[in-house]
Order: C-alpha cells, then sequence, then structure tokens
C-alpha cells in the first residue's frame, strides 16, 4: 500500500491510499479519483514528505489533529453549497438519468409539474435547453458519485 497526498484544482488537499503507484495511475485513468471534499474529478498527486522511520526511538510528538474534518466545509463558499444541496435534495425529487425525459414531460404537460434534480448526457443538457426547458446545471455531483 502507498499513500499519497492529492490536491483538486480547487486546492483541497488531501490524502489516500493505494494499492502501488501503478493502482493510482489505473485509477486516474478510469477518471476514478475525486476530491474528498468537492467532488472535483481534477486530481494530482501533491508534494509530500517521505515517512521515513527513525532509527531511534525519540519522545513521542504530540498527536496532531487535523484543523478540521474533510467532510465538513472549509470556506464560506464551500458552506453555501452545502446548503444549496441540503436544500435542493430537501425540496425535489431524484430522478437520475430519466431527469431528460422527466423534465420533457413535465414541460409538455404530460405529467405534473414539480421539482426534480438528476443527471443528463451534455447533449441532453443542450437540447434541453435549446428547447426552451427551464433546466440548469447545479454545482455539485449526486452523492452516489462523491466518495
Amino acid at each position: 500500500m502507498i499513500r499519497y497526498t492529492l490536491q483538486c484544482d480547487r486546492e483541497h488537499r488531501f490524502e489516500s491510499w493505494f494499492p502501488s503507484a501503478d493502482g493510482f495511475e489505473a485509477l486516474k485513468a478510469a477518471g476514478q479519483l475525486e476530491c474528498a471534499i468537492c467532488g472535483s474529478r481534477t486530481v494530482e498527486k501533491s508534494l509530500m514528505a517521505p515517512s521515513v522511520t527513525p532509527g531511534r526511538k525519540k519522545a513521542d510528538a504530540p498527536e496532531v489533529k487535523p484543523e478540521r474534518p474533510l467532510s465538513e466545509p472549509q470556506s464560506q463558499a464551500e458552506q453555501a453549497l452545502a446548503a444549496m444541496r441540503r436544500h435542493i435534495e430537501e425540496n425535489s425529487d431524484y430522478v437520475g438519468m430519466n431527469f431528460a425525459s422527466e423534465a420533457r414531460a413535465m414541460h409538455s404537460g404530460e405529467t405534473e409539474a414539480r421539482a426534480i434534480h438528476g443527471e443528463a448526457k451534455l447533449e441532453e443538457a443542450r437540447e434541453m435547453l435549446e428547447e426552451g426547458l427551464p433546466v440548469l446545471p447545479l454545482p455539485f455531483l449526486t452523492r452516489r458519485k462523491t466518495n
């Protein structure tokens, strides 16, 4: 096992364990790495101090606790995004990959209008916008796609 310090394109730093250096590269190439804080998929290895075992036993260093748990939002912007996510998830129905068909059915009057959120392919999203559907992307990933 190997531990890497990782950093996303939004400069969040976090650590993760991998079975090997090749294991890290394979996960990265497959797009399986995500920031543990914001969900960004642009993740790179960051500089880190090597883990060296000292030859002699010295006095135990005081335990260093992280400034905050990684699961908590760091900045005011992250806190605002977390609040927005909670509001959307509590006040709308998650329809998953059926988002485009559900949105079209509501827009055409086939089904009753309600607040929904879900996933759509980029081409589906473009088509819905061209058709005049009132949709927009959300600034976060679904819970099932986060770590």
